[in-house]
């Protein structure tokens, strides 16, 4: 039986999930405040969509690495 050591990428496949589910989660709340106050809600959803978008670079990045 051999001990395998944590994985190489762990800290980077968590920050992945953080910023697409947090992003997303920004996303929509913007969406819900655009209808009472439409510069409110652009002001939420667009960081939401940009932390969302750097999510899924991160997974290309995640891709191309060494394993």
């Amino acid at each position: 039986m051999t001990a395998t050591g944590p994985k190489p990428h762990a800290k980077l496949e968590k920050w992945i999930w953080i910023l697409i589910y947090g992003g997303l989660f920004l996303l929509i709340l913007g969406i819900a405040a655009g209808r009472s106050d439409a510069v409110l809600g652009w002001s939420v959803a667009l960081p939401g969509a940009a932390l969302a978008a750097a999510g899924v670079v991160l997974i290309y990045v995640r891709s191309r690495l060494e394993p």
